[in-house]
């Protein structure tokens, strides 16, 4: 059952479209006017509402706006006895979920609010997955303050209603991978699998078994059937990650699959069909690629359907914090710890930095930093060396300084270059619980 608003000011169409609401076993309430509309949505909150472009002198056009100001969850469904494919494509731009024409039938209303629910639905599941990735992969979001990175997100968004192929192109460590998986979790096919093959990390024939399956004695271990990742994916979307590393022969493969959706395991002739997104992603210039007769033009023109580039974190400046103080949220509450705060001096280094292994390195670098560091203020010694700024370096060899404050430096300095406090103490050539006392004296001095 929804909770659904009717704003007409015809009493006859009020009355005619609450009764058949009602029929289908919903809640509906039913007003005349863009203040009566207004009142009841500060009282009571709506599913879906039904609003009529012509209220008397009042323009049902403002009221839609003023509307999702007010209930930016609810779900608007325009109904008008003046419909145009202008006002139809306007109303969709302004945010409404759909339009129909006076008159309309009861089945028109319950395929709209069907329509409609399935929508409501699909967007619930998607938040909820978005909300689920986030406890595992502190890098998705979907707000950014650089307008490259914004322009990509928008382009992804478009994307995801549409079963096209895409390619992202970007530097490695930029989340090629991760954008990849928000496009699916966007998209209608957002509730089947999405699987991930590494084209690089593969031999020829272990990619062509990986991809599109083989059969039993195809190749020297293949001891039974086995099923692609191609159909692994069904209804799915595949990513295809670095596929500038892949030979020839399967460029051909693939392309065929593109063209056709068709494809044989290894070892069989048997066609097969499967229902499955390519999404893929390149660090290299694959048009070079095809000069260089290395990347085949047509597969590249397939597959580039959709193009977008993803920026380099040095070209996206103004996520550089709010992407680190994310994986210090993420990574304190994996170490059940409170969630440290970078110093201004860490700030300023950061921003200074210019990230070639970009989000990725960010993010190694924040672990590292929850790990070792005490305090609750992360300083600049616990940043990887190459980040840290040269000031940020009191102590130096030859100088005035005591044994003691040359031992914590270069203890400090390690401890923030090492993966954890067993590597460190290694690298130092002491016990790693000699090393923990000689942390634990440096916090209390």
């Amino acid at each position: 059952m929804k909770n659904i608003l009717v704003i007409d000011d015809e009493k006859n169409i009020r009355s005619t479209l609450s009764v058949c609401l009602e029929t289908m076993g919903h809640r509906v309430t039913a007003v005349g006017s863009a203040g009566s509309a207004l009142a009841a949505l500060r009282q009571e909150r709506y599913d879906i509402a039904f609003l009529d472009l012509r209220l008397g002198n009042e323009n049902g056009m403002d009221l839609l706006l003023q509307i999702l100001a007010l209930s930016p969850g609810m779900a608007v469904i325009i109904i008008t006895a003046y419909a145009t494919f202008e006002t139809a494509v306007e109303a969709i731009k302004l945010g409404a979920r759909d339009y129909l024409p006076k008159p309309f039938s009861p089945a028109q209303i319950r395929h709209a609010i069907d329509k409609t629910t399935c929508a409501l639905e699909l967007e619930g599941r998607v938040a909820e997955l978005e909300n689920r990735l986030k406890e595992t992969v502190p890098e998705i979001s979907l707000d950014s303050g650089a307008p490259k990175m914004a322009a990509a997100i928008d382009t992804l968004t478009r994307a995801s209603l549409s079963d096209a192929a895409v390619l992202m192109r970007g530097e490695s460590g930029t989340g090629k991978g991760i954008l990849a998986r928000m496009l699916h979790m966007k998209s209608p096919r957002a509730n089947r699998p999405f699987i991930t093959i590494s084209c690089p990390t593969l031999s020829e024939e272990l990619l062509a078994s990986e991809l599109f399956g083989h059969a039993r004695g195809a190749f020297t271990g293949a001891t039974q059937d086995k099923e692609g990742m191609v159909e692994r994916a069904e209804g799915g979307t595949l990513f295809l990650d670095e596929i500038s590393e892949i030979s020839p022969a399967i460029q051909g493969k693939l392309l065929r699959f593109l063209q056709e959706k068709s494809f044989e395991r290894v070892g069989e002739t048997r066609t097969r069909k499967a229902n499955v997104r390519i999404v893929a992603a390149t660090n290299r210039d694959l048009e070079q690629a095809v000069q260089q007769q290395k990347f085949r033009e047509d597969l590249l023109f397939r597959i580039n359907v959709i193009e977008i580039p993803v920026p380099p974190l040095r070209e996206r400046q103004q996520d550089i914090i709010p992407l680190a103080n994310r994986f210090l949220a993420f990574f304190a509450r994996d170490a059940k710890r409170a969630v440290p705060e970078l110093s201004g001096a860490v700030e300023q280094a950061m921003l200074a930095y210019n990230w070639p292994g970009n989000v990725r390195e960010l993010r190694n670098a924040m672990e590292r930093a929850v790990i070792l560091c005490p305090s609750q203020v992360i300083g600049p010694e616990f940043l990887p060396e190459r980040i840290r700024p040269e000031t940020g370096k009191s102590v130096r060899i030859g100088g005035h300084h005591s044994l003691e404050e040359v031992e914590k430096e270069h203890i400090i300095s390690v401890m923030a270059s090492s993966v954890n406090l067993d590597e460190a103490a290694r690298i130092l050539g002491v016990d790693a619980s000699t090393l923990w006392r000689k942390r634990k004296r440096f916090e209390e001095t």
